[in-house]
C-alpha cells in the first residue's frame, strides 16, 4: 500500500463514520496541556484538603474528550472501536491514577531524605 493509498484510506474512514480526523487529532493533542494543568491543580487542592471536584472533573473531561467526540459524532463506528477506546480508557486511567497518587505522596529521594 503506497503512502496516496493510505492517505486516501483514512480520510475516506472519517466520512465513513461521520468523524473528522482533523478535530479527533485537535482534541486528543489540544487536550493534553490542559489535562497536566487540571491534574496539577488537583494535586495541590487534594494537597492542601481543599474542594476536588472542579479539578477532578475538568481531568476526567480534558482526558475523554477525543473519545467522547467519536462517541457523540460517529455513526455506524464498528464495535472494536469502542472496544479499543475502552481499552486505552481503562489503561489511561490506571496510569493517571499512579501518576497523582505519586505526586500527593512523593516518595523521599536518598539526597532528599535527612
Amino acid at each position: 500500500m503506497d503512502l496516496v493509498s493510505l492517505k486516501h484510506w483514512f480520510w475516506t474512514l472519517g466520512a465513513q463514520y461521520g468523524v473528522d480526523p482533523v478535530i479527533y487529532g485537535i482534541l486528543y493533542v489540544g487536550s493534553i496541556p490542559f489535562s497536566w494543568l487540571s491534574v496539577a491543580w488537583l494535586v495541590r487542592n487534594i494537597r492542601q484538603r481543599r474542594p476536588i471536584l472542579v479539578p477532578a472533573t475538568l481531568t476526567v473531561l480534558f482526558f475523554l474528550s477525543a473519545y467522547l467526540y467519536v462517541v457523540i459524532a460517529g455513526r455506524n463506528v464498528p464495535f472494536w472501536v469502542y472496544a479499543g477506546m475502552s481499552l486505552l480508557l481503562f489503561a489511561g486511567g490506571i496510569s493517571s491514577m499512579r501518576t497523582i497518587r505519586a505526586r500527593i505522596n512523593p516518595t523521599p529521594t536518598p539526597s532528599t531524605a535527612r
